[in-house]
């Protein structure tokens, strides 16, 4: 059933007349009288009786006026949602992230910023790996992505670096070099070469790029050897294996406070440009309103963050 006959008819309903509507409606009163006929004929029923001085709803025309005004409120309320959906206010936004680029203060104060300015997006936040992540986005299943180092850079994604913080080396509290620290300068950095003499747990995916692929190449470029015993999935894995004295790692510098009772941070000596980046990964042609909203809102909060930078 079209929306125009059910405007016509709550037209006629409401004044009672067919010329009366016609002239609200701004329409000649034969074709409405015509459509009025057409959908009574339709629906099976008579909706208005017809006297000299007008016309009065039947029955079976006051069940109908009640379901189609709820119709036509429908069809509002429907334009007016996807008027918002169409400018970006409304609609769904689906956000993966790293437990590294969660753990980053950015992360959660650009949520809160973009639920703040777009309170009617619903937002769907997903936890996974930098690689699941980047899968995810190519595959459409979400929207935008919030990883470190990307592992792999595929057709159609486009990868954006929005801050840089450096790297630290975790280790057991009960490690000898964070008793030593204890007894010294704090900020003492560590040497990369006594770092590679330890036990080392990587996070990646073996032979994939990433922020530990560059910690490898930067241990061999200087000859050193490092003892790889662990490479696992994802960042909380790896402090979770660091905490229980399985070895140490190389953290981004955000993740100091995780199991503090457990772990001790250090500067690392020698790490050259080694650093740990904050990147958006989004589609390139995303047509989702609210993601390109989400990444311009991203953008500016990481461009007055460095900005407020000493």
């Amino acid at each position: 059933m079209e929306i125009r006959p059910l405007r016509y008819f709550v037209a006629v309903a409401e004044t009672g007349h067919m010329t009366r509507a016609a002239e609200r409606l701004g329409i000649q009163q034969p074709p409405l009288s015509q459509a009025i006929k057409a959908l009574e004929r339709e629906l099976g029923v008579l909706l208005f009786k017809r006297h000299p001085r007008g016309v009065a709803l039947t029955d079976a025309g006051r069940q109908f006026q009640a379901e189609a005004l709820r119709m036509l409120q429908d069809m509002d309320a429907m334009r007016q949602r996807m008027a918002r959906v169409a400018s970006g206010q409304a609609g769904s936004l689906a956000v993966g992230f790293t437990s590294s680029a969660a753990a980053h203060r950015f992360v959660p104060e650009a949520l809160r910023a973009f639920r703040r300015e777009y309170p009617d997006v619903e937002l769907q936040l997903s936890e996974n790996n930098a690689a699941e992540i980047t899968e995810a986005l190519a595959a459409g299943r979400v929207h935008c992505g919030l990883l470190r180092v990307p592992v792999d850079r595929p057709a159609g994604l486009a990868f954006e670096t929005l801050l840089r913080e450096p790297v630290l080396v975790a280790m057991p509290s009960d490690h000898r070099f964070a008793t030593a620290r204890s007894q010294r300068a704090a900020s003492r950095p560590l040497p990369l070469a006594k770092l590679c003499e330890e036990d080392l747990i990587l996070v990646r995916r073996p032979g994939a790029p990433g922020l530990y692929a560059e910690l490898l190449a930067l241990c061999h470029a200087k000859g050193l050897r490092p003892r790889v015993v662990a490479e696992v999935e994802r960042m909380m894995t790896n402090l979770n294996l660091v905490a229980a004295g399985v070895g140490l790692s190389v953290v981004p510098a955000s993740m100091t406070g995780v199991h503090a009772h457990a772990i001790a941070y250090a500067p690392l000596a020698d790490g050259g440009a080694l650093d740990a980046p904050l990147t958006l990964v989004s589609r390139a042609d995303e047509d989702n309103l609210p993601a390109r909203r989400f990444a311009a809102l991203l953008r500016g909060l990481a461009a007055g963050d460095a900005k407020g930078r000493p």
